[in-house]
């Protein structure tokens, strides 16, 4: 009995944390949460962003910002593709302003440098952890 009651609080904090999906399952951000860095453009390249699935945070969108400008709302389990020009782009994770609930008001602010090349493709991943909250990194499809 006093296994369970140590062993179930590890479990349930465990259960916060996110995970990757199948593919079959990840449905593309609707076009009307996609808010910029759509039309492709001569020698453009691609940044690619895949939300985990959890519990965390699973009711609300995150705002995807792209140069810090915001490019996208994001849900769990979704995927976005950005169309941007090379070079080095700062792509970032923030709470999602657009929402007047408590999902909005949050504190996070996470960056990642994404160098990218004419042509090329590169894959991001957030994640959500019980002990850091949500992050955005570099993912291999």
């Amino acid at each position: 009995m006093r296994s369970i009651l140590i062993a179930l609080p590890l479990l349930l904090l465990a259960g916060c944390s996110s995970f990757r999906g199948d593919p079959e399952y990840i449905k593309p951000v609707p076009e009307d949460r996609l808010l910029a860095f759509q039309e492709a453009q001569t020698n453009s390249a691609q940044i690619v962003v895949n939300r985990d699935f959890g519990v965390m945070g699973g009711g609300c969108f995150v705002a995807i910002e792209v140069d810090r400008k915001v490019a996208a709302r994001i849900g769990v389990g979704e995927v976005a593709t950005f169309q941007v020009p090379p070079g080095t782009r700062v792509v970032g994770i923030t709470p999602d302003r657009m929402d007047d609930t408590l999902c909005g008001m949050g504190r996070l602010l996470r960056e990642v440098a994404v160098p990218v090349k004419s042509g090329e493709i590169q894959h991001l991943r957030i994640v959500s952890q019980n002990k850091g909250g949500f992050d955005i990194r570099p993912d291999k499809p």
